[in-house]
Formats: C-alpha cells, sequence, structure tokens
C-alpha cells in the first residue's frame, strides 16, 4: 500500500500553512509561501519542524501562519435531495 494511504489511515491529514515572512532585501515587503503535506492536528508536528528549520536556516522573518487541515479519508456523506427531477 501507498505510504501516504496509511498515514491517513492513522489519523493524518492534508495539512496547508499559508506563510507570510518578510523578504530579506526588502524588508518592508511581505511574500508569501503555501506549505502542504500530510501531519497530525492539532499539534501539527512536521509543520512545526518546518517552522523551526525556516526559522534556524532561512532570512525571512516570519510575520504569520495560518494553517487548515482536513481529513480526506471519511465516513461518506449522504443527503436528500431537494427536488423531484424527470428526464425524458
Amino acid at each position: 500500500m501507498d505510504r501516504s494511504f496509511v498515514a491517513q489511515l492513522v489519523d493524518y491529514r492534508i495539512t496547508t500553512a499559508e506563510i507570510l515572512y518578510w523578504m530579506p532585501d526588502h524588508r518592508h515587503v511581505l511574500q508569501s509561501y503555501i506549505w502542504q503535506n500530510l501531519d497530525l492536528a492539532p499539534r501539527f508536528p512536521n509543520l512545526t519542524k518546518f517552522l523551526d528549520f525556516w526559522e534556524r536556516n532561512l532570512e525571512g522573518r516570519l510575520h504569520r501562519v495560518r494553517v487548515a487541515s482536513a481529513q480526506l479519508i471519511k465516513p461518506a456523506e449522504f443527503g436528500f435531495a431537494n427536488g423531484l427531477y424527470h428526464l425524458h
């Protein structure tokens, strides 16, 4: 089986982070970076590890990080139709 599929079975979720940081050469300009990976909510160890790497090795100082997370494997959703439709 695919590793990402197995990870999703043990509650890993697709996690997207929008990282706003100050550009090193133009300190008054904000730049946006999008990070996406499978991670465990609510602690987000992979994102935390990435942000720690950023702080240690990159010059762009972090301004804000927004995080969104969603399960990809979940029970089926079922809804009733609101109308009756005739075909032919």
